[in-house]
């Protein structure tokens, strides 16, 4: 049972802070800034998630691994898990402890210089390498393995490594 000084909200909170996005396991949901509302109502919850774009195929798992987190908390009864586009998800949402896991794992966090636009890209000419920290180096193709991230290389340590895109 939930102790009054720990409420149901917070052991979803910490929950959801073990939940990994399953395109880049280094952080979670939560450092990603996909959790919009957490609702408690009796023993029911309510998670609203963000996704980072829309059609993102780690829709279905992360709605899988959220409901699956909750429901293993004491008191939980029930689990509903909502997804919305209102607000759109922004790079502004990750946390500062999520761009760090970002660059430990080896993606320059995104640089909040500007919005991804078809006609202006928005892309640093220059990012910084999340390996050796250099800012010597260079876009190489501005579409990664997913839609919010683009290639660029490092000429300093000679590394290729991935930036995400601010949006």
């Amino acid at each position: 049972m939930v102790s009054a000084v720990r409420t149901i909200e917070d052991a979803v909170w910490d929950a959801l802070g073990g939940v990994q996005d399953p395109e880049i396991p280094a952080v979670s949901v939560v450092d990603m800034g996909m959790v919009r509302d957490v609702t408690v109502e009796g023993t029911t919850v309510t998670v609203v998630m963000l996704p980072t774009f829309t059609g993102c195929p780690a829709v279905p798992i992360i709605k899988s691994d959220v409901a699956a987190a909750v429901s293993m908390i004491d008191d939980v009864t029930g689990v509903r898990v909502e997804i919305t586009f209102t607000p759109p998800w922004t790079t502004d949402r990750i946390t500062d402890q999520g761009r760090e896991k970002l660059r430990e794992f080896g993606l320059a966090p995104p640089t909040g210089e500007g919005p991804v636009l078809i006609t202006d890209i928005g892309l640093p000419e220059v990012a910084e390498c999340p390996f050796c920290g250099s800012r010597d180096t260079h876009s190489e193709n501005a579409f990664g393995p997913t839609p919010c991230r683009a290639i660029y290389y490092c000429d300093a340590c000679r590394q290729p490594f991935e930036q995400f895109k601010p949006v």
